[in-house]
Order: structure tokens, then C-alpha cells, then sequence
């Protein structure tokens, strides 16, 4: 089963951007959607991004408009491109696969996810 690694989190001042990458670790990656999840201290994960195979997206209300997600299959990766950060975004950030593009369930387990921290 494909495996990701998720990667590009950091620092950023509140209005700031990140792009945070998901890489895979073949190419049957291209057949799954790809969501990505965050979870902060206490919290349950929430999925705030999701994108098909065939690239239909969707968001969560809280980063509508905000974040983007979008997925290069020459490279294996999927990204989430996040503008106007607001210090509620500060999260540890996951991604996974999907076992069909509008299912829930989830191929493999959580990874080591990659820290978003947005200071105010």
C-alpha cells in the first residue's frame, strides 16, 4: 500500500503562507484521494482538505478560501497551499489516502504529520 510522508510546515506570522507537501511513495497514489487532516493538543484530527483522483476538491468551512489543495501526479505529491494564517491553524498536519475517492476509509496509518505554528 502507498505510504506518505508529509513535510513543509514551520513558523509563519499570522497573514503569512506555507505550502505543506504529501509525498508518495509510488505511483498507485494517483488512483486514491488524498486528504489532509490536522489535529491540535487535545483534539480530535479534522480533515480540512480532500482531493480525488481526478482532482474535485473540497474544504472544511474553517479554511474555505484559505487553503488550497492540489496534486502533481508527475511527482507523487499533493500539497496544501495555506495563505492568510491565523494562529487557530497552529496544528500538527497529517495526510492519507482514501480506499476509493468518496469513501472514508483510510489506507494505511498516521504518519509523523509535520507542525504548523502560527504566532499572532
Amino acid at each position: 500500500q502507498v505510504q506518505l510522508v508529509e513535510s513543509g510546515g514551520g513558523l509563519v506570522q499570522a497573514g503569512g503562507s506555507l505550502t505543506l507537501s504529501c509525498a508518495a511513495s509510488d505511483s498507485t497514489f494517483r488512483r486514491n484521494a488524498i486528504g489532509w487532516y490536522r489535529q491540535t493538543l487535545g483534539l480530535q484530527r479534522a480533515l480540512v482538505a480532500r482531493i480525488t483522483s481526478t482532482g474535485s476538491t473540497a474544504y472544511a468551512d474553517s479554511v474555505k478560501g484559505r487553503f488550497a489543495i492540489f496534486r502533481d501526479n508527475a511527482k507523487n505529491t499533493v500539497y496544501l497551499q495555506m495563505n492568510s494564517l491565523k494562529p487557530e491553524d497552529t496544528a500538527v498536519y497529517y495526510c492519507r489516502a482514501f480506499v476509493i475517492d468518496y469513501s472514508d476509509a483510510l489506507i494505511g496509518s498516521w504518519g509523523q504529520g509535520t507542525q504548523v505554528t502560527v504566532s499572532s
